[in-house]
Order: structure tokens, then C-alpha cells, then sequence
């Protein structure tokens, strides 16, 4: 009976994870702003209002990944600073390893949709990213 609960949580915590195609990457070009933060204890950290958004410029499996600030007319200010991407594609799982002239670090792709992008770091925390709402006082 161990045996088949065990199975069955293992097999629910392989079915949580998406399986990235390269069709699913054009999903990844665009503006996100992350929602919450879930800790490896459990513990989550929301965001409810973010003064920068990630934007995402990828073709071909390479690209870039710069923060934007978002202006009260709409508009995007950017600082032009800017960090490479490269996307590894294997056995249905998806890596962006990202690289600056400071550091090379990876995070994991759990989910990735047009509204939604999932990512785990590998200190186990796992960022949780939806698009932006559009606001102007124009």
C-alpha cells in the first residue's frame, strides 16, 4: 500500500511539470511580471505591485533578457543593459542559461504559456510570471 501511495505522489509531481516544445518558445518573447516567489519550504512571497518587468527577446533559441520599468503613459523605460539567453532544449525539458560579463547562471522552465511563464533557479525557487496589465492615463 506504501508503495502505491508513493507512486502516486511521485507521479503527481512529474505531471505539475510541462513538456517545452520549440513551438512553445515564440511564448517566451514579451514583457512579464513576476506574481509570487515559492520557497523550497513552501513559503510564498507575492507581488502586488513591481517597479521592473522582464522583457524577453528570443529567436532561434537566443536572445536576451532585459529589465524595464514601466512609465504611466504606457511606455517602457529601459536602462540598455541586457543579459544573453540561450535556450537548451532536451527530452521535452527547457533551460534558459543566461550569461553576463558577471556571472552564467540557469533557471528551469516548469511552465511556459502565452499568459503564464514558470521558472525554478537552481537554489530551488521557483518564479511565477504573468503578463502585465496594461495602464495609461492617457
Amino acid at each position: 500500500m506504501k508503495k502505491i501511495i508513493l507512486f502516486l505522489v511521485f507521479g503527481l509531481f512529474l505531471s505539475c511539470k510541462q513538456s517545452i516544445s520549440e513551438t512553445d518558445l515564440q511564448n517566451l518573447n514579451g514583457y512579464w511580471e513576476i506574481e509570487k516567489v515559492e520557497l523550497p519550504d513552501g513559503d510564498k512571497k507575492e507581488y502586488k505591485v513591481n517597479e521592473t518587468i522582464d522583457f524577453f527577446k528570443i529567436s532561434d533559441k537566443k536572445g536576451f533578457r532585459s529589465k524595464v520599468m514601466p512609465q504611466i503613459d504606457g511606455t517602457y523605460l529601459t536602462n540598455d543593459l541586457k543579459e544573453d539567453v540561450v535556450i537548451v532544449l532536451k527530452d521535452g525539458d527547457a533551460t534558459i542559461q543566461y550569461k553576463t560579463n558577471y556571472a552564467n547562471w540557469n533557471e528551469e522552465i516548469i511552465e511556459l504559456s502565452k499568459d503564464k511563464l514558470v521558472v525554478k533557479n537552481q537554489q530551488d525557487l521557483e518564479y511565477h510570471y504573468k503578463r502585465p496589465a496594461k495602464f495609461s492615463i492617457k
